[in-house]
């Protein structure tokens, strides 16, 4: 069996890559690089030159290849990386008529819990979304900010005071919203310093989050590490990390808690079941990031039921309607907060035909929020 070709697919906003082979396999993968498509676009078709004419199955030595070929490294290299991994382990899963993670060590369960995207404008809509989810069966919610889901067209301002005492208040109100029948995961995306993470971080740890995620830029791990030695809340972070050697600096840090690679970002499954593996070691669980289409979500969930670390999937919201049902043949299967794994050859999921033709890439605003006076703000 042979490649053929490396197609990509930019559909809606997302962006698929398949794989053809000689035999008359296809396997399907996303690229995680949701800011800069186009670049990883580029990424892909550079790969391309490469894999045609290769035995699909050599998926670790095609890793090795692509990853050491050159000098350079980047979101935009690994998304493409990723999203063509993840469709050699599709067609890996259909060659041998089994589905991925039975060629990863077989399942270490039968679903996996899922937490459920809460989005509002106001406290009042994230408590509404919260109590939502709670009344669908989910047993998490996350995505789920104390600063409120503001536009980057809406210049900020908050005296320190408010900035710190309004969210504390917050997640009090997410709590007594949902009691402890759901775990709360709170999302900061990367809006503190460290001296603020702190403070925020101690101030919510009565309400007992699952976990803190991203309370400060990625950049610096022993910014993190400080954080998480001056708190005693799970810290989550890893979704903008490329590889197991970032994540391995972050662990050997104590920085966190839970480890969160992007399947479509940080190297495709191959590299993922490395790093859940790295976080095994030091007794970390994994919480896969995915704010993708439903063929993210398949492979995370491959991930996740071939590795004895997982802890909760970010499921992320409309995987049930248009445009999201309608970009795939078919979803997986959501039962009272948990997705049944599939047992179908490969990632479980296939494009629907017409995809392409349904919904238009549509290419994502770059937009920066800013201060009111004017400088650049984390968002």
């Amino acid at each position: 069996m042979r490649i053929t070709d490396v197609q990509t697919l930019p559909i809606d906003r997302y962006l698929f890559v398949k794989v053809h082979t000689d035999a008359g396999i296809t396997g399907l993968g996303e690229s995680g690089t949701w800011g800069y498509l186009e670049a990883s676009e580029k990424a892909v078709e550079t790969f391309r030159r490469y894999l045609i004419g290769q035995d699909p199955l050599r998926i670790e030595h095609h890793w090795q290849y692509m990853y050491r070929c050159s000098h350079f490294r980047g979101a935009a290299i690994m998304g493409a990386l990723s999203a063509i991994d993840i469709a050699l382990w599709d067609i890996a899963g259909k060659h041998f008529g089994v589905p991925t993670y039975q060629l990863l060590g077989g399942k270490c369960r039968d679903k996996v819990r899922v937490y459920y995207h809460v989005f509002g404008r106001t406290t009042e809509e994230l408590v509404k979304g919260c109590i939502a989810a709670k009344e669908q069966g989910f047993t998490a919610v996350g995505h789920l900010t104390p600063f409120v889901d503001a536009p980057r067209s809406e210049p900020y301002f908050k005296t320190h005071a408010s900035k710190i005492g309004d969210a504390i208040d917050t997640v009090r109100q997410y709590r007594e919203a949902v009691g402890d029948e759901v775990d709360l995961c709170i999302e900061i995306h990367r809006q503190l310093t460290p001296a603020e993470a702190i403070a925020l971080g101690r101030g919510i740890e009565p309400f007992h989050p699952y976990f803190y995620e991203d309370p400060v830029l990625p950049d610096n791990f022993d910014e993190m590490a400080q954080v998480a030695q001056h708190i005693n809340i799970p810290i989550a972070t890893g979704e903008r990390l490329h590889n197991i050697w970032e994540f391995e600096m972050l662990l050997t840090r104590n920085a966190v808690q839970y480890v969160r690679p992007d399947v479509c970002l940080a190297g495709g499954i191959t590299h993922c079941k490395k790093i859940a593996a790295l976080a095994e070691a030091h007794h970390v669980g994994v919480v896969p990031h995915n704010p993708l289409s439903p063929v993210s979500t398949a492979a995370c969930v491959q991930l996740a039921a071939c590795i004895p670390n997982f802890a909760l999937q970010e499921y992320p919201l409309g995987e049930h309607k248009p445009p999201k049902s309608e970009i795939v043949k078919s979803v997986l299967r959501l039962d009272n907060g948990f997705l049944i794994v599939p047992d179908a050859p490969g990632i479980g999921v296939e494009l629907a035909d017409d995809a392409a033709e349904k919904y238009p890439y549509r290419p994502r605003e770059f937009v920066t929020r800013l201060h009111v006076d004017g400088s650049v703000v984390d968002q």
